[in-house]
């Protein structure tokens, strides 16, 4: 018996040092941030001189922000555009990749390569894609006789500009989803389908669109989340321009806590920011599970 407790204490010992990396990770990255944050919360702070207790005057000052209520709606009108993209998108791309085609597997992988590819790279190639004067969208566009668009220069299109962009950055991730979601039905579901005379289209919504529920809840939550993060692009692209229109609350929570030190109300803006996104994450499982 003694032996027995002496192999169970042992085998404690292992599984402790076996997750210490990730604890001190944790602690260190994850919780230690998380408290610190909350903490800040009642306190001015601007990291030079010490803190001071405001108490709630940080939320008063944020419902009363009218810059900051505009960032929610342009990260909202972001992933208006770029949720729908990034679904049809992928799903179109998957279906064709799970054919038996030539090459299948080189053009999986191309699609994928965007995602690995550093974000900041990605933002300067299109925003030269996006140029006014030399762009290379805009000179297609006058050699078939078509106005230049003022792509990142309006209001009007600097955002839906800035939509396109993310989904050609993470399509190749949602398309591998998807994949993974169409190798997992039947075959023989398309195959009664095709011999009742179920047309294509029929056998899509019927078939293929019940089957990937699941898969397109998952699409859904992480690409909310990945929208409402919007930062690197209009950071790098705009700058929030022009005239606040790709101005992202990630993008505003970054320049009040570190241009202008607001350390303390920035983070009351991210612990509301993100109740929001809990809230709006919630919403959408309710919906595409009714659905």
């Amino acid at each position: 018996m003694n032996k027995i407790f002496d192999k169970i204490k042992s085998g404690n010992k292992t599984g402790y040092l076996m997750s210490m990396p990730y604890v001190v990770y944790f602690s260190v990255f994850v919780a230690f941030p998380l408290a610190f944050s909350f903490f800040l919360i009642f306190h001015k702070w601007n990291i030079i001189t010490p803190m001071e207790w405001v108490g709630l005057r940080n939320f008063d000052r944020l419902f009363h922000d009218m810059q900051f209520l505009k960032s929610i709606r342009n990260t909202l009108v972001f992933l208006a555009i770029h949720i729908p993209l990034q679904i049809s998108v992928a799903l179109f791309f998957a279906i064709q990749l799970n054919k038996k085609i030539k090459f299948r597997g080189f053009f999986r992988a191309l699609f994928f390569l965007p995602v690995i590819v550093s974000g900041v790279v990605i933002t300067i190639l299109w925003e030269q894609l996006y140029s006014y004067e030399t762009g290379l969208l805009n000179l297609i566009l006058t050699r078939f006789g078509f106005a230049r668009i003022p792509w990142i220069n309006s209001p009007e299109w600097a955002m839906p500009s800035i939509a396109i962009m993310a989904t050609w950055k993470n399509v190749g991730l949602y398309i591998i989803l998807f994949l993974v979601g169409l190798q997992g039905i039947p075959g023989y579901l398309y195959e009664a389908a095709e011999i009742d005379g179920a047309k294509p289209y029929q056998r899509f919504f019927h078939i293929t669109v019940p089957a990937l529920n699941n898969t397109m809840m998952l699409v859904v939550i992480l690409s909310t989340i990945g929208g409402f993060s919007l930062f690197i692009e209009p950071f790098v692209m705009t700058g929030g321009g022009p005239m606040s229109s790709t101005l992202s609350a990630m993008l505003y929570i970054y320049n009040q806590a570190f241009y202008f030190g607001h350390m303390g109300y920035a983070a009351t803006m991210g612990f509301f920011f993100a109740f929001i996104i809990l809230i709006v994450i919630l919403i959408q499982k309710k919906v595409v599970e009714r659905d």
